[in-house]
């Protein structure tokens, strides 16, 4: 029961973090684009979920590191990361036909989502 609580709590955190997030970037920036929200929230979710998955290691934090990594890596960056909201939108620019502005987002995606995940590694790794 602990673990579901963990995960639950942590996956309403990132829910909520993901939805005050998306709309912020969205109606500060570029609000003529409203994907550029979810591109943030998966580029800084990819960002944390590096970070969290070495930083709490067995090796720094013993058997609580499992009770850190439910809370933070499946309940809040579960909750906090929009892949879904991604391929919505993905599909919506195709049927749209804004082939380039589809390819741009998907590429920009994954390039700086893999990017700042390494990043998210590398400095945990020098904490």
């Amino acid at each position: 029961m602990k673990i579901w609580i963990l995960v639950f709590v942590g996956g309403g955190i990132g829910s909520l973090c993901r939805y005050l997030m998306s709309r912020w970037i969205s109606s500060n920036f570029l609000p003529g684009y409203p994907f550029f929200g979810t591109l943030i929230v998966n580029i800084t979710g990819c960002l944390l979920i590096g970070f969290f998955v070495f930083y709490f290691t067995e090796g720094r934090f013993g058997p609580d590191s499992l009770n850190w990594r439910l809370l933070l890596v499946t309940g809040l960056c579960g909750g906090y990361t929009t892949f879904s909201s991604f391929s919505l939108e993905n599909m919506q620019l195709i049927e749209n036909k804004q082939i380039l502005t589809f390819l741009t987002y998907t590429f920009a995606s994954l390039f700086f989502g893999f990017l700042a995940t390494y990043t998210g590694i590398l400095v945990a790794k020098n904490i």
